[in-house]
C-alpha cells in the first residue's frame, strides 16, 4: 500500500465517524499544552490508536487525541500531542497527520511547542512567533516520491510562516496584554537535549528558540498549501546559558505555567484570523 493510500483511508475514517466533518483549521498541542483544546464547543474526541495508521504518542506530556469542534464559531480540529522523529519514527509517521488534515481540507496550521531559549534575550516563560526555522534534524520529509496532487516536487520555503498570520497573532496580544517576541526556531532531531557547544553553535547562525519537534509539519503544510502559524514557548534557557541540568519534568512544569497564555493567544487568532 502506497502512503498516501493510507492517508486516504484515514482520512475517510474520520469523515465517516465524524458525518463528514471539515475544518478550516488545525491546532497541534505541543508538550504541556494539551489542555489549550479545552474551550472547543462539544468536541469529538478519537483517541490515535482507532485512526487507521495514525501514529501513537508515547512522549510524556502529549495525550493522544483528536477533537473535533468549533473554536469561536470557526469548525478546527486540535490534536492533543504529536509524534517525534526521535521517538523512532519516520519522516513520513511523523507528518502523516498534516497529510490527512490537509486531506479534510484544512487552510491553516496552527502548531504550538515548548523550546528552549538560545537567545540569552529571551527569558523562560516567553511565548515566541515562529517567523522562520532551521533545519538541523537531519532528515526532510519531503525525501522521496512526490505526490504530485499534494504539491509540487520542490516547494518554496520563503515564507513558510505566513506574515499576516504572524501580524493577527500580534494584535491579539496587544489586545490581551500577552507579551509576544518574533524569533527563529531551530530543530535538532533529539532525544538528548543539546550541549552547550550546539546552543552556541545555534546562536550564531541566528536561532532564537531550540526544539525537536515542528520543522517537519511546517514543511508538509507548505508543501500542500496551507498557510502555517508556529508559537513557541521557551520553557528554559539552552545548555549553557546557566548551570542548571535540563529534565524534561521541568520543561512541562514551566509550559503547565504557560498554557493558559498560549491558549487564549490561539482562540483570539482563530477568531481574528476569520478562516
Amino acid at each position: 500500500m502506497y502512503y498516501w493510500d493510507k492517508v486516504d483511508e484515514a482520512q475517510k475514517f474520520i469523515e465517516k465517524i465524524s458525518g463528514g466533518f471539515s475544518p478550516k483549521a488545525a491546532i497541534m498541542l505541543g508538550s504541556g499544552l494539551g489542555h489549550g483544546a479545552e474551550k472547543i464547543e462539544r468536541p469529538m474526541t478519537i483517541p490515535y490508536e482507532d485512526i487507521p495508521y495514525w501514529p501513537r504518542s508515547t512522549a510524556p506530556g502529549h495525550e493522544g487525541k483528536l477533537l473535533l469542534g468549533c473554536l469561536r464559531g470557526t469548525p478546527v480540529a486540535a490534536m492533543q500531542g504529536r509524534v517525534h522523529f526521535y521517538e523512532g519514527y519516520t519522516m513520513e509517521e511523523v507528518t502523516f497527520p498534516v497529510r490527512v488534515l490537509g486531506q479534510l481540507g484544512i487552510k491553516a496550521f496552527v502548531a504550538t511547542n515548548a523550546s528552549g531559549a538560545v537567545n540569552t534575550d529571551i527569558r523562560p516563560g516567553s511565548i515566541i512567533a515562529i517567523e522562520d526555522h532551521i533545519n538541523f534534524m537531519g532528515r526532510n520529509p519531503l525525501v522521496g516520491v512526490n505526490h504530485d496532487e499534494w504539491g509540487t516536487r520542490f516547494p518554496d520555503m520563503t515564507t513558510a510562516y505566513d506574515r499576516e498570520f504572524i501580524a493577527v497573532l500580534e494584535r491579539v496580544a496587544a489586545k490581551e496584554n500577552i507579551p509576544l517576541r518574533r524569533g527563529v526556531y531551530i530543530a535538532f532531531s533529539g532525544p538528548s537535549f543539546e550541549t552547550p557547544s550546539e546552543i552556541r553553535m545555534a546562536r550564531l547562525l541566528g536561532a532564537d528558540v531550540v526544539g525537536m519537534s515542528t520543522v517537519p509539519e511546517v514543511i508538509v503544510a507548505n508543501h500542500m498549501g496551507i498557510r502555517v502559524l508556529g508559537i513557541s514557548c521557551a520553557a528554559n534557557y539552552g545548555a549553557g546559558i546557566t548551570m542548571q541540568k535540563l529534565t524534561h519534568k521541568d520543561v512541562l512544569e514551566a509550559m503547565a505555567k504557560a498554557a493558559a497564555g498560549v491558549a487564549r493567544l490561539v482562540e483570539g487568532f482563530i477568531e481574528e484570523a476569520r478562516l
